[in-house]
């Protein structure tokens, strides 16, 4: 025993807070790097990207339906928590080579090892404990803590220092390196997990694999195909095929459970029925609360002011996550902001020729064209084996791989709302020759220059001239702004689980000392009110953009974090207890999986959302958001007797 707990309670801590700790840091800048254009990502528009991101999401709360299944009837807990952290630790290995086809396939080994792991790990956390024993919530919530603090130190440290100095890719290997630490100690600690541990079994009360492939997971994907196939044939403008596609594969689902409910016999109809909203519940907080990874960055990286200041400053510098500004930031900065001095920014015609700088992957007939300015020297800062051949830090920073004339494609299409844009890619595992930076001489000081197009250079400084009426104030020449990462924002949400738990623990506990206890299906509905709450703090904010034309302070953002959480402490844990408690026990499995479904659902609209995001003015985006969760909290609302009822029943 350690501190009145199992011994194998911390060996399970320590493993899951090295896996969190990787899956956040790959999850904090996923969305940034498919969209990145400035600093080597993949440049995919928008809408594509959240649609990378909300897929994911989704599939990475539907597979642990399957692996958890798979780990009680065929391989036992610690083989699959080993197996998932094995296929999760190549997944990101993948999404560390160059490539898209290596990205996606490490997106799937995400996925899938997720599914092995993440539900696993928590069981075995519960079989530590004896049946009664009152120190097992204390347990999960040291355990729960583990998490947070995995997903803390991946947004706050590792995911913008690793990047900052070694780039996308790297960041993706060392999240790697975190899931086999995770391996490692679960290895290391095999035997004293053994109590954790159970021998695969099957009862015949079960659910049947054939049963739930039959009823649940064959429709699913019928119907998502004619879904897909309904959204590409009829090119839906709102909502992209493969969204379509999932959405409606989770139709048959959502009909399966209602007839759950609806075909059980008396005894268990109540709590069948009483799980329906809370479904609905956990789907809607999820879709919000997992906007953190898009919308919400997004939000972070377009519309706040990153600058850092008082206590936020020392902090983010000492930890590496502070970076330079680059040419988009500009454009929606406030009037005292300082830009970069136009002789810092190379302009060309030729937008491919500025995408192909920005996404760092250019051609030689491309630097030939750029070399040609006048004024424009060539410099190599490393070959074709990543040598950085001692140059200037400043010089690598603004540096662009090279590869042969026909390696690099170059395709400029429009959009279904008639935006150009222009993907650039190399094939897999195609060999860059050299990488190059650009300079030209400053005040007699050779200064790297960053490839811009004449649009975005007009925006930045006539737009300014525009809406001011003046110059503006202008940098060093070479020089730009220090701003916070965007991804550090995201730190907010365990950063204040961490804190807020316990006064959330105190206050609950403080009611029921009074004989003023709050029901448990109340707490559900306080967490929709807080999450709508949250969401209209974000309007209000939307409105101090003046369309999205003006940064805003990160103390929106702040307020944003703090009441989402505040809901996230009232409703996610509620629901993961009721759908236990409500269930047959024969059917727990099969409900828990109904849980992930939800969330996996919600998921997946989190990312549609943040592919619309920029299409609407911010204030009406928060407002429609806003509006659907407190339909949610109303429908809630109106089935709390039921809810009352059915809990007081079984005793929930």
């Amino acid at each position: 025993m350690a501190f009145g707990h199992p011994k194998g309670l911390f060996p399970l801590f320590f493993t899951e807070m090295w896996e969190r700790l990787a899956f956040y840091t790959m999850v904090g800048i996923l969305l940034l790097y498919t969209t990145d254009t400035e600093r080597g990502g993949l440049g995919l528009p928008s809408e594509v990207g959240n649609e990378i991101y909300g897929l994911y999401l989704a599939f990475v709360y539907f597979t642990p339906f399957i692996g958890g299944m798979i780990a009680d009837r065929f391989l036992g807990y610690r083989r699959a928590v080993a197996l998932g952290g094995l296929l999760m630790a190549a997944g990101l290995i993948l999404m560390g080579m160059p490539g898209f086809t290596f990205f996606v396939f490490g997106l799937i080994g995400l996925i899938v090892g997720n599914g092995f792991f993440k539900p696993n790990i928590s069981v075995m956390v519960g079989n530590l404990y004896k049946p009664g024993d009152p120190k097992r919530d204390t347990g999960f919530n040291i355990f729960y803590m583990g998490i947070n603090i995995g997903a803390l130190l991946a947004t706050l440290v590792l995911a913008p220092l690793v990047r900052n100095s070694y780039g996308w890719l790297w960041t993706f290997r060392a999240a790697g390196f975190g899931v086999l630490i995770a391996v490692l100690i679960l290895l290391w600690q095999w035997r004293r997990l053994e109590a954790a541990d159970r021998q695969p079994e099957r009862s015949p009360e079960d659910t049947s694999f054939g049963e739930i492939l039959l009823k649940i997971l064959v429709p699913a994907f019928v119907v998502g195909v004619i879904g897909w196939y309904l959204a590409e044939t009829f090119e839906f403008t709102l909502i992209r095929p493969a969204v379509c596609g999932f959405l409606a594969g989770m139709i048959p689902v959502l009909i399966f459970f209602i007839r759950l409910g609806v075909t059980a016999n008396e005894e268990e109809k109540p709590g069948l029925l009483a799980l329906l909203p809370i479904f609905v519940a956990g789907g809607a907080f999820f879709m919000i609360l997992h906007l953190n990874g898009s919308a919400m960055t997004q939000w972070a990286r377009d519309e706040t002011d990153r600058r850092p200041y008082g206590p936020g400053a020392v902090v983010t510098g000492m930890l590496g996550s502070q970076q330079d500004a680059y040419p988009s930031y500009y454009v929606n900065a406030s009037e005292e902001v300082p830009r970069p001095d136009p002789r810092s920014l190379l302009v060309v015609d030729d937008d491919k020729i500025a995408r192909m700088y920005g996404q760092q992957r250019m051609d030689e007939s491309s630097v030939s064209a750029v070399a040609a300015i006048p004024g424009v020297e060539v410099e190599e800062v490393g070959g074709s084996d990543g040598d950085d051949d001692g140059a200037p830090a400043a010089w690598r920073a603004l540096a662009s791989s090279v590869y042969a004339d026909g390696v690099v494609s170059v395709v400029e299409t429009v959009d279904s709302h008639g935006v150009p844009t222009v993907s650039v890619s190399v094939p897999d595992g195609a060999q860059r020759l050299r990488r190059v930076a650009f300079l030209r001489e400053v005040e007699g000081q050779r200064v790297p220059v960053f490839i811009t197009d004449r649009h975005l250079f007009g925006q930045i400084y006539d737009g300014y001239r525009e809406r001011f009426n003046k110059d503006p104030q202008l940098l060093p020449p070479g020089q730009y702004l220090t701003v916070i990462n965007p991804e550090v924002y995201q730190s907010w949400n365990p950063f204040f689980v961490i804190i807020l738990t316990p006064l959330v623990v105190w206050f609950f506990t403080w009611r029921v000392n009074m004989n003023k206890a709050v029901p448990t299906a109340h707490k559900l509905l306080y967490g929709m009110l807080l999450t709508t709450a949250s969401l209209l703090i974000m309007a209000l904010a939307g409105v101090f953009t003046r369309g999205g034309t003006v940064k805003v302070s990160d103390l929106w953002l702040a307020g944003f974090y703090v009441i989402v959480t505040l809901g996230e402490l009232c409703l996610s844990p509620m629901g993961l207890s009721l759908v236990t408690k409500l269930s047959p026990k024969r059917l727990v499995g099969l409900t828990m999986g109904g849980w992930f479904l939800a969330t996996a659902f919600g998921n997946n609209l989190s990312g549609f959302f943040g592919g619309i995001q920029h299409k609407m003015d911010p204030m009406y985006f928060f407002l429609v958001l806003a509006g659907l969760s407190a339909l949610v909290a109303l429908f809630i609302l109106l089935v709390l007797p039921r809810l009352d009822r059915a809990i007081r029943k079984y005793g929930a």
